[in-house]
């Protein structure tokens, strides 16, 4: 018994694995061919760039702000606080811009396509979709893509920016420094591959909100209960795989530079 109960649950997770890495790659050869749905996508755009901007743009202040506080403490240990705007700017360029922003876009935006289209599912638009010659990994799936793709570098760089800017009014207004001193030092701590890890990582979390929210959303069973199950694993999911892929590329890109 136990033996057949291992193996459904190996066989249910390959299958996941199969699914999801079909509509991958579905997803992007619809890109080589018509009908591409621009207008979807550009409306998508707007629904998951525009709509994250807020909770984005505060979520990088405030976090900044934060990590200028913390950071402050130990560096006054050291008598070294003239290096503040150098840490927050590596801090939130290399590693807490990409990663928050994309957890705050995941959490908004996986949740929302999971449960849309999940919707979609149960209450049979989806098979409406089939039945009229429309592909609903083209019509559905697509367009979130390539919108997450375009929108998420965006918001990560005003994230980053943001960010920038509370350790700046931390640093101005506790700390004293001046306004030359600490961005002379944010700018000049930043090399090219600190911008390049830092916009690198946003296009591989884009994949991940999109196709997560997606494949759950395409996977709901069980009616209205089934939706709400399908949004909250899309959200896990998604949060779980930014975190562990982002190690995975930190350590990556890391060893390729001391290569």
């Amino acid at each position: 018994m136990p033996d057949i109960s291992i193996d459904r649950f190996l066989k249910r997770h390959v299958q996941s694995v199969q699914d999801f890495t079909y509509l991958l790659t579905a997803a992007i050869w619809n890109l080589f061919s018509s009908p591409r749905y621009v207008a979807d996508t550009l409306i998508q755009m707007d629904i998951i760039g525009v709509g994250s901007l807020p909770i984005v743009l505060m979520t990088g202040f405030f976090t900044g702000g934060v990590l200028a506080l913390q950071t402050y403490r130990t560096l006054s240990t050291f008598g070294e606080v003239a290096i503040l705007g150098q840490v927050v700017s590596l801090s939130v360029v290399r590693e807490l811009g990409p990663v928050l922003t994309s957890l705050m876009v995941a959490g908004r935006n996986s949740s929302g396509i999971a449960s849309e289209i999940g919707s979609m599912l149960v209450s049979e638009q989806v098979d409406a979709m089939r039945a009229l010659g429309t592909d609903p990994v083209r019509k559905l799936v697509t367009p979130r893509l390539y919108a997450t793709v375009i929108t998420l570098p965006l918001l990560t760089i005003l994230s980053d920016f943001c960010g920038m800017l509370g350790g700046f009014f931390v640093s101005y207004y506790t700390v004293h420094l001046s306004s030359v001193e600490y961005w002379t030092y944010a700018y000049q701590a930043l090399t090219f591959q600190d911008v390049t890890q830092g916009l690198l990582k946003p296009f591989l979390f884009a994949v991940i909100i999109a196709l997560v929210g997606c494949y759950f959303g395409l996977s709901t069973r069980g009616g209205t209960e089934g939706v709400g199950r399908s949004t909250t694993q899309a959200v896990v999911v998604a949060s779980v795989l930014i975190l562990v892929v982002d190690f995975f590329v930190t350590k990556f890109l890391i060893a390729i530079h001391f290569f």
